[in-house]
C-alpha cells in the first residue's frame, strides 16, 4: 500500500488535458460511439475538469443489439475461458491502476490515496470473483436423475452510482461476464470518465459487443429498466430510485438486483474499545464525506462512554483538511455536487433549529469545491430527519443510551436494513445482539467491511437479490432442472 502515498508524485501537471488526451468515448461493440458532449465537474474545486458524451437513445438501442448479438458465442464458452478473459481484465486494471486512480480522484474529487484504494480493491473484486464456481446440485434417486444447473440470462444492464463508481461497476461487470451474460453498462452522470477508462481497456480483452459503456443521464438509464432486449438490471443508489426501477422493470418481468440506501446505527455498548470506535467512524462517517452506502450514519453510544467517544471524535475531526485530491495533505472528500452539499446541510440546518448541539469543523475561508466540515450532532431523537433518513454526508447524529433492548429497538425502527454494527471487548455478547439488528450485514467492531469473497445480502427497503461472492454471480443466472425417468 505504500504506492498508495508515493503515486501524489506522479501526478499530471495538467490533469484537464491530461484527461482530454485520453480520447474517452463510450464502447459499444469494441468501437467508439460518440456522442453531443456535456462538462464533468470537479466537486473539489467546482470547476469543469473533462467532457463526456451523453448517450441518445439510439446509443442505448445500438449497445443492447451489440450485446444481443454477442450473447450466444460469450454464453457457449466454458466457464474456464469466461474466468481467463477476466483474468486479464484484472490484470488491464491493475497495469493502468495509477491513471485509474487520477481518472476517480478527479470525477469525485476524493483523496488520490483513497482513489487509488479503490481500485486496488476493484482489481482483487474482478480476481475473486473470476474464482468463483456455481455448482451443479445433483439428484440421485431410484428411477430418477436429476441436475439443477446455472444457465446465463442475456443481456445485463449495470446502472453505477457515483460514490464509488470503479468498484461498483466492477462488481456488476465481473458477475454478468463470468455468468456468461453481456452487458451494457451506464455509470452516474457525475462520474462517468473511470467507466469510460474501463471500457477502453476492455477492447482488447472481451470479444465484440460483450463488454459495452454508455454515459448519459436518468433518460439513458430508463430506457434500459424498460429495454425489452435486456434481461437483468442491477442497480446500485437509492432506494427513491430503485422503486422506479422496479416499476419500469416489471412489464418485462427483468431480473433485479438492487443495493438501495441505508440508514446503519453503531450500538457502542459499555465495554468498547472508544478509540477502535472512534476511528473508524470517522474515517467512513465523516472523513469521505458520508459518501458510502454502509457508513455508520446513527451512532449510539452507552453513556458510561458516550463522553469519551464525542471527545474523541471531536479531536479526530479537528484535523480535517480540505483542497485538491491531488494534494498529499487533503483528508477529507467534498460532497459530489452542489445539490449535494445543499441537502445535507439542510440535515444540519434542521438539527440546530430543533435546539440541537452542532459541533463541525471550520475549513480555511475561501476552501473552493462542494467540501462540509466534518459535523458532529448531540441532541438529537427519533422522528427527526437526521436521524430518520440517510443523509448520506458528513453530518452524524451521536446519542446515549442505557438500555440495550431499548437502543437495538430504536436502531431497527427505520426503514433501511442494509447494515449495523456492535462494538464491544467481549464478542460473544457483541455477537448476541448483533443477530438481533434487522440488516443485511450486522458486524461486530467493524463497520462497511466488505469483501469480495463474502456475500452481501439487503434486507427491508435497502434492497432485493444478494451480491458479491459466488452469490452475485448466481443473480446473474436462471436456475434448469435437467430431470430424467431411468
Amino acid at each position: 500500500m505504500q504506492e498508495a502515498e508515493t503515486i501524489y508524485s506522479e501526478v499530471p501537471q495538467d490533469v484537464p488535458s491530461w484527461l482530454a488526451g485520453l480520447g474517452l468515448e463510450q464502447t459499444i461493440a469494441n468501437r467508439d460511439v460518440a456522442s453531443p458532449y456535456r462538462d464533468v465537474v470537479h466537486p473539489a474545486s467546482g470547476a469543469i475538469i473533462g467532457q463526456c458524451p451523453e448517450a441518445q437513445v439510439s446509443d442505448v438501442d445500438a449497445a443492447v443489439t451489440a450485446a444481443r448479438e454477442a450473447f450466444p458465442g460469450w454464453a457457449a464458452l466454458d466457464w474456464q475461458e469466461r474466468r481467463t478473459r477476466l483474468e486479464a481484465f484484472a490484470d488491464a486494471l491493475w497495469d493502468n491502476r495509477k491513471s485509474l486512480a487520477f481518472i476517480v480522484a478527479a470525477e469525485t474529487g476524493r483523496p488520490l490515496r483513497r482513489a487509488w484504494s479503490e481500485v486496488f480493491f476493484s482489481v482483487d473484486y474482478v480476481r475473486t470473483i473470476a474464482a468463483q464456481d456455481l455448482p451443479e446440485i445433483v439428484y440421485d434417486r431410484a428411477g430418477l436423475k436429476a441436475r439443477l444447473v446455472h444457465r446465463p440470462l442475456g443481456v445485463a444492464g449495470a446502472i453505477a452510482p457515483w460514490n464509488a463508481p470503479v468498484i461498483l461497476a466492477v462488481a456488476k461487470i465481473a458477475n454478468a461476464l463470468l455468468a456468461g451474460d453481456t452487458i451494457v453498462l451506464r455509470p452516474a452522470p457525475q462520474t462517468p470518465l473511470s467507466a469510460l477508462y474501463m471500457g477502453q481497456l476492455a477492447r482488447g480483452i472481451f470479444p465484440a459487443g460483450v463488454y459495452n459503456t454508455i454515459t448519459g443521464d436518468a433518460s439513458a438509464g430508463a430506457a434500459m429498466t424498460s429495454h425489452p432486449g435486456i434481461a437483468k438490471i442491477s442497480f446500485t443508489g437509492s432506494t427513491t430510485t430503485g422503486r422506479v426501477i422496479a416499476a419500469a422493470a416489471a412489464p418485462t418481468l427483468k431480473k433485479l438486483t438492487l443495493e438501495l440506501g441505508g440508514n446503519d446505527a453503531a450500538i457502542v455498548l459499555d465495554d468498547a474499545d472508544a478509540d477502535e470506535l472512534a476511528a473508524w467512524t470517522y474515517r467512513i462517517a465523516l472523513e469521505n464525506a458520508g459518501q458510502f452506502c454502509a457508513a455508520i450514519k446513527r451512532l449510539y453510544v452507552h453513556e458510561s462512554l458516550y463522553d469519551a467517544v464525542r471527545d474523541k471524535l471531536l479531536a479526530l475531526m479537528a484535523g480535517a483538511s480540505a483542497g485538491s485530491p491531488f494534494a498529499a495533505e487533503t483528508t477529507m472528500a467534498p460532497l459530489q455536487s452542489q445539490a449535494q452539499l445543499a441537502r445535507v446541510e439542510g440535515f444540519a440546518r434542521d438539527a440546530a433549529e430543533r435546539g440541537c448541539t452542532v459541533h463541525q469543523t471550520a475549513f480555511a475561508p475561501g476552501t473552493a469545491g462542494y467540501f462540509l466540515a466534518p459535523t458532529l450532532v448531540e441532541g438529537c431523537s427519533a422522528g427527526m430527519p437526521l436521524v430518520d433518513e440517510e443523509q448520506f454526508g458528513p453530518v452524524l447524529p451521536i446519542m446515549p443510551f442505557t438500555d440495550e433492548d431499548a437502543v437495538l429497538r430504536e436502531a431497527n425502527s427505520c426503514e433501511y436494513g442494509l447494515g449495523g454494527s456492535v462494538w464491544s471487548r467481549d464478542v460473544d455478547r457483541a455477537l448476541a445482539l448483533a443477530a438481533r439488528l434487522e440488516c443485511g450485514t450486522a458486524w461486530v467492531n467493524q463497520h462497511g467491511a466488505y469483501s469480495a469473497s463474502l456475500p452481501l445480502p439487503f434486507a427491508k427497503q435497502s434492497g432485493i437479490g444478494m451480491d458479491y461472492s459466488h452469490f452475485g454471480v448466481l443473480e446473474h443466472s436462471r436456475a434448469m432442472l435437467l430431470n430424467a425417468r431411468l
